[in-house]
């Protein structure tokens, strides 16, 4: 039988999967917290400096000094204002170029290795270098290891993400999918908490760290993609793990016989690799597009929650208000892309368009606009719709995608995305210019993505590929001419 059958069969969404994809998605908690430790940990107090002129050594600045917050960070331990500042937004950046690295390297690995030690491996090291920052003796050493971090995170949070999906049906992908992202967004809140509790940045850091131990101990116990399995030849233990989900999901033992995946019969020719994304013209077309639509996603997103520390009023109700404010967007997300006259690419145009429009409308209104038109409420609003546009694109990259070059696509895709966390610290001091400028920026690239989605044909209700070859069946030509599909369905 085919492996879409197999999982009729077993369940698409037993209750072995839901424990499965239960504990991946509380995992986002943990993956929240560790990308937005800087937010945090880097933020700026109020001080003041006991004299005109700004003290040449550090030593001396210590003596005058005073910050009269009442939490400590990077910035408050070695002293990094005035022309030191810019060290916390490279802070950032460095994190950020560390998951674009990540996205890189764990994609194909986990392609080829399997998900589950790469996913393992990564889990692993992010954890130990969690620790090293908090406990970092220096500015450089911090950074070095939230470099490591984002290598760490980016590629195993992107391999955690793929995992779930291939565990579940693929009518429960919008589903799984969304689910991750929103308790992404909840882990941004749950964060803030922490914080607002834990006042020393290096405690923190420390506990915030502290659950990816746990989580690394039960994935311990985590089966196999049968998916990836399947697509690598290896029906057999496909179908061990497919038996052990039936088994979960309270039925018996089923018989469960698969087909060999057509990518696997030809030993002829090399296996796929990221290279296939560009000899094949339609997934050569697909990525440049999705390429930068993640990268536009990253920009916006992470330059909306990262000038949460920047807003006046109390940080950390800040923080979690541009958590919690992506909530609402997953039920609307949900409703949307299952619906066959929205989908997932209308969908994921109109959100996209809405956020750009709310982004750029800031710079017209006056300053005493009002509480309903004030700059804030428009950027929440802004960052709950290019959120909701950014768990589509997971769910819909995922689908344009074959198996065996799943990981692939989807690691090239956040490679781009993370350029966008690169930039995205740095966007607000374009303030410098005029105010309004960041969120101007952030207005053209939200509508410029809007419209080059587009260009990307609609998933909703089709079929996964499993190999590159199935991408030459006509049921899987989504980005074929009409007119040459119906020549192929008529012979």
């Amino acid at each position: 039988m085919e492996l879409d059958e197999a999982f009729g069969e077993v369940g698409e969404f037993g209750r072995s999967q839901r424990r499965l994809a239960a504990f991946l998605v509380l995992l986002q908690v943990y993956v929240a917290c560790q990308s937005m430790l800087i937010v945090l940990v880097g933020a700026v107090p109020q001080y003041h400096i006991n004299q005109e002129e700004i003290p040449a050594s550090r030593d001396e600045l210590a003596k005058r000094i005073q910050f009269t917050d009442n939490f400590t960070s990077i910035v408050t331990e070695w002293y990094l204002i005035k022309q030191e500042a810019y060290k916390v937004s490279l802070a950032s950046s460095v994190f950020f170029a560390g998951l674009l690295i990540g996205n890189i390297a764990f994609g194909p690995l986990s392609d080829k290795l399997g998900r589950k030690p790469v996913y393992l491996s990564g889990l692993f090291f992010d954890v130990i270098f969690g620790y090293v920052a908090a406990f970092a003796p220096s500015y450089e050493i911090f950074a070095m290891s939230r470099f490591i971090v984002g290598i760490t995170n980016g590629g195993m949070s992107l391999v955690s993400f793929v995992l779930t999906q291939e565990y579940v049906g693929k009518s429960f992908w919008s589903f799984t999918g969304s689910l991750t992202n929103l308790t992404f967004a909840v882990g941004i809140a749950v964060y803030a908490l922490l914080g607002y509790y834990i006042r020393q940045w290096r405690y923190l850091a420390f506990v915030s760290n502290c659950p990816g131990i746990v989580f690394f101990l039960l994935s311990l116990l985590l089966p196999e993609s049968p998916r990836w399995l399947y697509s690598q030849g290896n029906t057999i233990e496909a179908e061990r793990v497919l038996q052990y989900i039936a088994l979960g999901n309270g039925k018996e033992r089923l018989t469960i016989k698969l087909k060999p995946c057509a990518g696997t019969m030809k030993t002829d020719e090399s296996a796929p690799s990221v290279l296939s994304l560009v000899k094949h013209p339609v997934l050569r077309w697909r990525t440049v597009i999705l390429m930068y639509i993640w990268y536009v996603c990253s920009l916006v997103y992470y330059g909306l929650t990262l000038n949460a520390g920047e807003l006046g009023g109390n940080l950390y109700l800040n923080v979690a208000l541009y958590g919690l404010v992506e909530v609402p967007a997953f039920p609307l997300c949900m409703f949307f892309i299952e619906k066959p006259w929205s989908g997932r690419r209308k969908t994921m145009t109109s959100f996209l368009i809405f956020a750009g429009f709310a982004c750029i409308i800031t710079m017209l209104l006056p300053e005493n606009a009002g509480l309903f038109f004030s700059p804030t409420l428009l950027a929440l609003c802004g960052k709950m719709t290019v959120s909701a546009a950014f768990n589509i694109v997971y769910i819909y990259t995922s689908e344009l995608y074959p198996t065996v070059l799943r990981n692939a696509g989807l690691g090239v895709c956040s490679m781009t995305c993370r350029f966008g966390g690169i930039l995205a610290p740095f966007v607000p001091s374009m303030k410098s210019l005029n105010p309004s400028m960041p969120f101007v920026v952030f207005g053209i690239s939200g509508l410029s993505a809007g419209f080059l989605t587009l260009l990307l044909p609609e998933t909703v209700n089709k079929p996964i590929a499993e190999s590159i070859e199935d991408l030459q069946m006509s049921k899987y030509q989504l980005l074929k001419n009409k007119k040459v599909t119906q020549l192929e369905e008529n012979t």
